[in-house]
């Protein structure tokens, strides 16, 4: 099955550079919006130690935006992806709803790598 992102001409193409590393909070999350004609595309990065996760920004219960302020993805303690819509919460590592109307779906992934102190699209 294709990954809905597939079909949106808005997704971003590999290899476009998204921040440097550095510019990621550990833990922490930046949203991100990419633009072409009258399509959108919204994903977010997390990032936890070194490691480095792309999502698309779309709860599986309703597919809204999961943050209603800019870059505010996660829990208070940073250990877990919030939606503040639905109070919907997802594990950091596979996108998992561990708890609200969502539980047991998951986040759609957005394929993202570090290379060379870089967070780009892969």
């Amino acid at each position: 099955m294709r990954p809905p992102q597939a079909d949106n001409p808005a997704t971003p193409q590999p290899g476009i550079r998204l921040c440097a590393l550095g510019e990621l909070a550990d833990p922490g999350a930046r949203g991100f919006r990419f633009r072409a004609g009258d399509a959108l595309f919204a994903a977010f990065l997390v990032r936890e130690g070194g490691e480095v996760r792309g999502w698309v920004d779309s709860c599986p219960h309703n597919g809204w935006p999961l943050a209603v302020m800019d870059d505010r993805y996660l829990t208070r303690t940073g250990d877990r992806i919030l939606c503040a819509a639905h109070g919907a919460v997802f594990r950091l590592g596979d996108g998992v709803c561990t708890a609200g109307p969502c539980a047991g779906e998951r986040l759609t992934p957005w394929p993202v790598a570090v290379r060379s102190g870089w967070v780009e699209t892969a």
